[in-house]
This record gives structure tokens, C-alpha cells and sequence, in this order.
């Protein structure tokens, strides 16, 4: 019989890490794609100011060429 709650023993254990592990990991994925989608925020934000300052100058371009015509 101590053989067998030993084994019992050992595999709670891993059960109760396993689990905790399992727990934290999510904590971790969760944190991590929160700043992933900040990121991305920042990211997409900086694209359009950028992409409005080209539009901006070939807008600009355009204008200043037609008028030598």
C-alpha cells in the first residue's frame, strides 16, 4: 500500500503543478497579447499619419505643377 500512495502522491503533485503552470501561462498569452494589440495600435496610428503627410504632399505636387502649366 505505500507504494501505491506514493505513486498517488507524486501524480498529484504533477497534477496540481501541471495546473498552476497551466494558470500562469495563461496570465502570461494574456498580458502579452495585450501588448501586442497595443502595439499594433501604435503601429496602424503612426501607418495613417504617415500615409495622410504623402497624400498630403503629392496633393501638393500636383497642385503646384498645374498651375505652371
Amino acid at each position: 500500500m505505500g507504494f501505491m500512495d506514493t505513486l498517488k502522491k507524486w501524480f498529484g503533485s504533477a497534477k496540481e503543478t501541471a495546473g498552476d503552470l497551466t494558470e500562469k501561462a495563461g496570465d502570461v498569452a494574456g498580458e502579452a497579447w495585450d501588448k501586442t494589440k497595443d502595439v499594433a495600435g501604435d503601429v496602424v496610428d503612426k501607418t495613417k499619419d504617415v500615409a495622410g503627410d504623402v497624400m498630403d504632399k503629392v496633393k501638393g505636387e500636383d497642385e503646384e505643377e498645374g498651375g505652371q502649366q
